[in-house]
């Protein structure tokens, strides 16, 4: 499988209208030095995540196409992917089931449950949940929805980066979290088609995507991790790895302490609250593993915020 800018730009066609535009808002001044940076707030996006993109851009391709089975669309995910998968099922009246880790944090089931999907809690990593959605699609002829590895699912996250770019001419480089590396794929496709740079950026408990680069294949990677809820799938996607040794790219990791510094401080100055897998890419520019050069002008991307609140400071927010 592999994905080209026109892939994205048909997404863009497709969902047009159907998700809502990134807002984005300039970081303070001085923040970055001498660069100029701005803050990417896809959190606000349908189910609290760029992942509403991918999943109405791909349901609706099958819909458009009269490929939908009546035993409706299956997913694993560590949360996001379900809860957009959900979503978009419940636009086209389409049954959806997701099969989640036992751990996947109970915000993002009771949205999911909220959404009128089947929830199914399955092993301890989404790669359990994988292997017993891929039986149930076996067994009952659902369609198999990927949380990140499918053309269409890192086609229609790519359309953050359409609009990123419209509303910000000149922007020199995105930094973004990865996980899997939909959005990743998705992104670069558009980041480096309008020759903007990209910073991949993840921690270093769950890097399946720099340990890809540095295997020279896609290999299977530990997942432990703060944010490995959103951002700790065992391997990353070819499409990724194909994407990631691209000129342009710069691939960092970031340790938990700077992730867990970098979602506090959102809180602190913002009152944004994020998950974890969110501030992982603003943890690469607060903890200086990533120095924008003085002018350079930097877009990051806040990519979801289905999270509890409650370890945030307690002084100043009450659970």
């Amino acid at each position: 499988m592999t994905i080209a800018f026109d892939d994205v730009r048909a997404a863009a066609d497709r969902i047009a209208g159907r998700t809502r535009p990134v807002v984005l808002t300039p970081m303070d001044p001085g923040a970055l030095g001498g660069a100029e940076g701005w803050l990417a707030l896809e959190f606000m996006q349908h189910t609290g995540s760029f992942k509403a993109r991918g999943a109405i851009n791909f349901l609706s391709r099958y819909i458009d196409a009269s490929l939908m089975p009546d035993a409706g669309v299956a997913i694993a995910s560590g949360g996001n992917a379900g809860l957009a998968c959900a979503w978009a099922a419940a636009q086209h009246s389409v049954t959806a089931t997701v099969f989640v880790p036992v751990t996947a944090p109970a915000v993002k089931v009771g949205k999911l449950e909220q959404l009128g999907a089947s929830v199914r809690k399955i092993g301890a990593e989404y790669a359990d949940a994988l292997t017993a959605s891929q039986k149930f699609t076996a067994e009952t002829g659902a369609l198999q929805s990927h949380a990140y590895d499918h053309p269409l699912i890192a086609a229609g996250a790519g359309t953050v980066m359409e609009e990123i770019v419209q509303a910000r001419p000149g922007l020199d480089t995105v930094v973004l979290a990865v996980g899997g590396g939909g959005l990743f794929t998705g992104v670069a496709v558009s980041a480096l088609e309008h020759g903007v740079g990209v910073v991949a950026v993840e921690p270093q408990g769950c890097c399946a995507l720099r340990s890809a680069l540095d295997a020279g294949e896609v290999v299977d990677v530990a997942v432990e991790s703060v944010a490995a809820d959103s951002l700790g799938a065992r391997r990353t996607s070819e499409m990724a790895l194909e994407w990631a040794r691209k000129d342009g790219v710069r691939s960092v990791v970031v340790a938990d302490d700077a992730i867990t510094s970098a979602r506090q401080a959102l809180w602190d100055h913002r009152r944004i609250a994020v998950e974890h897998g969110a501030a992982t890419a603003l943890a690469a520019l607060t903890s200086g593993v990533y120095r924008p050069e003085p002018g350079e002008r930097v877009a990051v991307i806040l990519c979801g915020a289905n999270t509890d609140p409650c370890d945030l400071t307690a002084s100043t927010h009450s659970c």
